[in-house]
C-alpha cells in the first residue's frame, strides 16, 4: 500500500455505511484524516456504530441534514449509490468541495498493476475472466473488487508494487474517480442504462469514459467494436485501441471468426468450447482474452479458464446436471433484455421460471424468443399474469402458475423430459417476494437441491 500524506490532518466526511464506507471511514483513520461518518439510516446492527467510534470516528445516523456543508470539511468520500441531487451533496458541489468515492481512495493507495472494467453490462464476469486469467499465469497476488462486492481500497491496503488488481467500476463510482488511472482499462458496451441518475445519455457515457481519462498512449483501452457508435466513443481516449468483436469487425486484438475465437490473427479455440453460455458470454471472454494477452498470459492458461469456469453466481449460472437436465440459476435478470440474451444462448428446450415485481410493463417482447426457445413455462409473483399473456401470444403449450421461484422448481421437472433446460431467468426485480435476487438464486438453487439430493457444482 502507498502510504500518502495527503489525508494527514484533513478533515474528511465519509457519506454511506456500506461496506465500502465503513472501510473507506477506518483507512481514512489510519492516513491520518479527522473523520465523520453518515448515513441516512440507523444500521440495525449497532456494533457497525459501536466500531467506528471506537476508531475515533464521529458518528451521525437517521438523517443527512444539510448543516453537515457548513463545518468545514475538506474533502467527501460519497456512496455511488447516493445522487448528486441529494441536498447534503448538492451543497457541497456547490461550495466547490472535492467528492470522491471509495475507488478513487482505493486507487490512491494502490501502487501495483491495475486492470479496471466497466460497461452497462458483463462487468461481473468479464472482471472475474480477467482475474483467473492473469492469476493462472502469476506467481504475484492478482485479486479482484469493486463493484464486484469487495471493496476496492480493503484489498489495495493489502497489496504490494508486483500485485495486479482487477477492479469492477460502475458509472456512479466513477463519477468520483478523477485520478484513477488503469494501465489496462476495459469498456464491455455501453447502452441507455441509469439515466434517472444520470439525466442524460451523454453524462452516462462521460462517466464512464473516467476509467481511461487519465491513460496515455502508453496504456490499453479494450473495447467492444461491433456497434459504430462505441468505436467513436473509443476515439474519445487518449489510450492505444484495443478492439475486440465477437461480429469480427476488427482483427487488431481479440475476435470471434467462423467459430473461433482468435487473437491478433492467432486462433486460440473454439467459440462453442467456452462453458459460459450465449453471445453475451463471448463478448465477456473475448474481452478479458485482450486484457491477458496483453498482460503475457498463454493460450493454455486462457483455455484453462473458459472451458471450466462455469459463470458467476446469479448471472446464467450452471448449477448441475441431474437425469440429462440442465439447471441454470440467471436471477440476476431482473428486466427484459438480460432474459432475451439468456433464452439466445440455449438450443435445447428451454422450461423457464419467469416472473416477479410488476413495474408496469409488459412482456411481448419476450414472444419472439418463447416461440423460439420455451417449451414451458412456470410464472409466479406480481406480474405473473402479464407473463402469462405474452406466453399464449408465443403459443407455449404449457403454461403454469406457481407461488415463487422456489416452488417452480419441483414443477418444472414434473414438465420436463431429458435434453431439457430448467432456466430461472425472471426478467423482473425480486422485491414482491425476496429482499434481493441474490437471496432468490439462492432459494433456487437450494430447490434444486433438494429435489436432486446433490449440491450444485
Amino acid at each position: 500500500m502507498k502510504k500518502i500524506s495527503k489525508y494527514q490532518g484533513k478533515k474528511v466526511l465519509v457519506m454511506g455505511f456500506g461496506i465500502s464506507g465503513i472501510n473507506a471511514a477506518h483507512l481514512l483513520v489510519k492516513l491520518g484524516a479527522t473523520v465523520t461518518a453518515n448515513d441516512q439510516q440507523t444500521p440495525k446492527d449497532s456494533k457497525v456504530v459501536a466500531d467506528l467510534e471506537n476508531d475515533g470516528i464521529k458518528v451521525i445516523t437517521g438523517s443527512n441534514p444539510v448543516s453537515l456543508a457548513d463545518e468545514g470539511f475538506d474533502i467527501v468520500v460519497k456512496n455511488p449509490g447516493i445522487p448528486y441531487d441529494n441536498p447534503l451533496v448538492a451543497k457541497f458541489v456547490e461550495q466547490g468541495t472535492p467528492i470522491i468515492t471509495e475507488a478513487e481512495l482505493g486507487w490512491e493507495i494502490f501502487d501495483g498493476h491495475l486492470v479496471s472494467v466497466t460497461g452497462s453490462n458483463g462487468k461481473t464476469t468479464t472482471t472475474t475472466l480477467t482475474q483467473l486469467m492473469l492469476a493462472k499465469s502469476s506467481s504475484h497476488n492478482v485479486k479482484y473488487a469493486g463493484n464486484i462486492g469487495v471493496s476496492f481500497s480493503k484489498v489495495a491496503e493489502g497489496m504490494g508494487p508486483d500485485d495486479t488488481l482487477v477492479t469492477e467500476l460502475s458509472s456512479f463510482q466513477l463519477l468520483g474517480c478523477p485520478t484513477i488511472h488503469p494501465h489496462i482499462a476495459i469498456i464491455t458496451n455501453i447502452f441507455s442504462n441509469h439515466l434517472d441518475y444520470h439525466k442524460t445519455r451523454e453524462n452516462y457515457i462521460n462517466a464512464k469514459l473516467n476509467i481511461t481519462r487519465n491513460q496515455t498512449k502508453d496504456d490499453f483501452l479494450i473495447m467492444n467494436w461491433d456497434r459504430d457508435e462505441w468505436q467513436e466513443i473509443a476515439r474519445r481516449s487518449q489510450a492505444t485501441i484495443v478492439p475486440f468483436s465477437r461480429l469480427n469487425k476488427s482483427h487488431e486484438g481479440a475476435y470471434e471468426e467462423n467459430g473461433m475465437i482468435c487473437w491478433r490473427g492467432e486462433q486460440i479455440m473454439k467459440a462453442s468450447d467456452i462453458r459460459l453460455i450465449g453471445p453475451q458470454n463471448v463478448e465477456n471472454a473475448l474481452a478479458a482474452i485482450a486484457a491477458a494477452k496483453l498482460s503475457g498470459v498463454s493460450n493454455e492458461d486462457i483455455i484453462s479458464v473458459l472451458t471450466t469456469f462455469g459463470g458467476v453466481r446469479h448471472r446464467l449460472q450452471y448449477v448441475m446436471e441431474y437425469q440429462d437436465r440442465l439447471f441454470y440459476n440467471d436471477s440476476k435478470s431482473t428486466d427484459i433484455e438480460a432474459t432475451e440474451v439468456a433464452l439466445q444462448g440455449f438450443d435445447r428446450p428451454v422450461i423457464l421460471l419467469a416472473g416477479g415485481l410488476d413495474r408496469g410493463y409488459t412482456f411481448e417482447r419476450l414472444v419472439p424468443y418463447f416461440k423460439k426457445h420455451v417449451k414451458a413455462i412456470i410464472v409466479f409473483g406480481q406480474c405473473k399474469d402479464k407473463m402469462k399473456d405474452a406466453a399464449k401470444q408465443a403459443s407455449i403449450p404449457t403454461i403454469l402458475e406457481s407461488e415463487n421461484a422456489v416452488t417452480a422448481v419441483p414443477a418444472a421437472w414434473e414438465v420436463s423430459e431429458p435434453g431439457d433446460v430448467i432456466l430461472l431467468s425472471p426478467a423482473n426485480a425480486s422485491w414482491d417476494q425476496f429482499p434481493s435476487f441474490e437471496v432468490r438464486g439462492d432459494r433456487f438453487i437450494e430447490a434444486v437441491e433438494k429435489l436432486t439430493n446433490q449440491k450444485e457444482k
